[in-house]
C-alpha cells in the first residue's frame, strides 16, 4: 500500500512538473505569436471583414502595415491594440441572461 501512494505522489509531481512546462510554453508562444506578420488575406479571414474595410483601416491610419511587393503585412499585436482601444464593454450587466 505504501508503494502505491509512493507510485501516486511521484505521478503527481510529475505532472505538476509537466503543467509547468506547457505553461510555460504556452506563454512563450503567445509571445512570439504577437510579433508575428500576417497577410491581409489572414485578416479578413479572422476579423470577418471585407478587402474595401482593411483598406479603410489603413487609410485612416487605425491599422499600421507594411507593404512589400504590393501586398499587405501587418502586425497580430498592432490588430490586437485596434480590437482592445476600440472595446466597449456592455451596458447593461444582466446582458444576455433572462
Amino acid at each position: 500500500m505504501t508503494e502505491i501512494i509512493e507510485l501516486i505522489l511521484s505521478l503527481s509531481q510529475e505532472m505538476k512538473t509537466i503543467k509547468a512546462y506547457l505553461q510555460n510554453y504556452h506563454k512563450s508562444r503567445l509571445e512570439s505569436f504577437k510579433e508575428e506578420w500576417i497577410d491581409g488575406q489572414d485578416v479578413m479571414q479572422t476579423l470577418h471583414i471585407s478587402k474595401r474595410t482593411l483598406q479603410s483601416l489603413r487609410d485612416n491610419g487605425v491599422l499600421p502595415y507594411s507593404r512589400i511587393n504590393g501586398k499587405f503585412y501587418y502586425k497580430v499585436s498592432d490588430i490586437e491594440m485596434m480590437l482592445d482601444s476600440n472595446y466597449q464593454p456592455s451596458k447593461s450587466a444582466g446582458h444576455g441572461s433572462k
